[in-house]
């Protein structure tokens, strides 16, 4: 599988094209003012307590509070309640965790009044960015990702990916992070991380030090309801997570942002830089490599397939609702239940492309084709768990309901991806209703009127809609003869099919276009 990233910066923001075997799968959208990023950390102000919901809400600054939940608390949230009094006040000096005695584990079922209160202090970080009329969604377990690891405070715990088998591999991975990591700091080692070598390995765990670092030196002056420390842009954090020796370009529209990027893949992965590269053409970026096209024809309500089927997309508050039509392919030879399988299918591929290309999250409901054979359903389910592999977004899907749907719950913690792809029509600009036909000819007449009379032009023509272009030169008597006659030059009528009825335009002689 070939993996292209085409990154295009506009004034406005960069929106980061994910690209496999040519076929747009994923569409990331990063605005220059997002202030709540996921893994941002806010220094945040306990507004609210609610403990029937066991779960407060905090002033982080945004428009509406977030909301923090007692099972996002995490297990030391007390040793960061602690550690964030003694750095406001002043008493303790460094910034590691090595003189800090850990407090005791919270209950895991208790309530969040013994946790919490009014008015308190407390560092949060972002879970889940803003969504619809909802705030966002914090968490006070703290962790910082890098390349390799994951840096986890306040715990002495290494966990290793599940994705990594090798008992060989998991122990020497395991046995480096012990002999580095420092005290009081748990370390969850990340899948790429198989293979890599202690100096790798090292420098990335370093650089999550200096971050953390960096956060507790702001914390004592840090303003409450503010950003004490920001994650890093969407394309380097995209780069981070995803970048393998599978990607074969990098391409990046503006030089400063390409040259942020080649710097940022110099430092986590240098045999990669060549990779990263600069777009110099004067065609827009997108409209060069086809995904400009591909964004049109794969957002909005219907969806079309190659084999003449069809999606239908729609969303509610609660859910996403997705629907298979089979279109033309009920007329195959095939039979009804092999038919059926086969759309089936080639739908699942493309809605597992489209839950991707949205970001759509939370609870997803597909309508598949009927199928009677319970041995084809099980051969579609397995099909879309397979496809739903490349997803790197946590997900559930359930076999098949007796009603042939298929229910998958997919994380959410960005607004979904939302393009669109109509556009406004040029006839009516947007309010569907036109000016009444009746007074078309007066108004092309009274045009007519002043640019011969008034602004002496010689040799016009005037282009219209093929209806009324037959209307004004047909016949003995014709209005285009009797213009002749009134105005004495003749005036060329030219139909253009493109038009919509109403439309109409004046040519000059030097064929420009006269602006009325």
């Amino acid at each position: 599988m070939v993996k292209e990233l085409i990154i295009n910066s506009t004034p406005a923001g960069v929106t980061i094209a994910l690209i496999e075997d040519k076929q747009l799968v994923e569409l990331h959208k990063e605005q220059i003012n997002n202030n709540y990023a996921v893994g941002d950390i806010y220094l945040g102000r306990i507004k609210k307590i609610m403990p029937g919901l066991n779960a407060a809400f905090v002033d982080v600054g945004y428009e509406k509070d977030a909301f923090l939940h007692y099972f996002d608390l995490g297990p030391q949230v007390q040793s960061l309640i602690k550690l964030t009094k003694i750095k406001r006040n002043g008493s303790v000096t460094g910034t590691l965790l090595d003189n800090l005695k850990l407090e005791a584990d919270i209950n895991k079922a208790g309530k969040i009044s013994d946790v919490l209160s009014k008015n308190m202090l407390i560092p949060v970080q972002i879970a889940k960015e803003p969504i619809s009329t909802k705030g966002p969604r914090l968490s006070s377990d703290l962790s910082i990702a890098g390349r390799y690891v994951v840096l986890v405070p306040f715990s002495n715990t290494i966990s290793i990916s599940k994705k990594i088998k090798s008992n060989t591999e998991r122990n020497r991975l395991k046995k480096i992070i012990e002999s580095i990591k420092p005290q009081n700091f748990g370390v969850i080692i990340r899948t790429v991380s198989e293979g890599r070598g202690v100096a790798e390995m090292q420098k990335d765990l370093l650089d999550l030090i200096a971050k953390w670092e960096n956060f507790i030196k702001k914390l004592p002056t840090a303003e409450p309801s503010k950003r004490v420390w920001g994650e890093m842009d969407r394309s380097s954090t995209l780069i981070r997570d995803i970048l393998n020796p599978d990607f074969t370009n990098v391409y990046v529209s503006t030089p400063e942002l390409y040259d942020d990027i080649r710097s940022y893949v110099h430092d986590i992965s240098p045999e990669m830089e060549k990779i990263v590269k600069l777009y110099k053409q004067k065609e827009p970026i997108y409209d060069h490599f086809g995904v400009e096209k591909q964004i049109k024809n794969a957002f909005g309500k219907t969806v079309n397939l190659p084999g003449g089927a069809y999606l239908v997309v729609e969303h509610t508050e609660a859910l996403h609702v997705i629907d298979v039509n089979s279109g033309n392919r009920t007329a195959s030879k095939e039979n009804q239940e092999d038919n059926a399988l086969q759309v089936n299918k080639e739908a699942a591929k493309e809605i597992a492309r489209q839950l991707r290309l949205r970001d759509m999250g939370g609870i997803v409901v597909i309508d598949f084709i009927d199928m009677h054979k319970p041995a084809n359903r099980k051969i579609l389910f397995d099909h879309l768990r397979e496809l739903m592999l490349l997803d790197r977004a946590k997900h559930t899907i359930l076999p098949p309901s007796k009603f042939g749907l298929v229910q998958i719950t997919r994380q959410r913690v960005r607004p979904e991806m939302n393009i669109v792809t109509v556009e406004k029509c040029p006839a009516c600009d947007g309010t569907g209703e036109i000016k009444a036909s009746i007074v078309l000819m007066d108004d092309i007449e009274n045009n007519l009127n002043y640019i011969l009379r008034e602004q002496n032009e010689k040799g016009i023509t005037l282009c219209v809609h093929p209806y009324i272009e037959a209307f004004i030169t047909k016949g003995i008597f014709s209005l285009q003869r009797r213009w002749f006659f009134k105005y004495g030059q003749w005036v060329k009528v030219k139909a253009q099919s493109s038009y919509y009825l109403t439309e109409f335009h004046f040519i000059s002689s030097k064929d420009e276009e006269i602006k009325l």
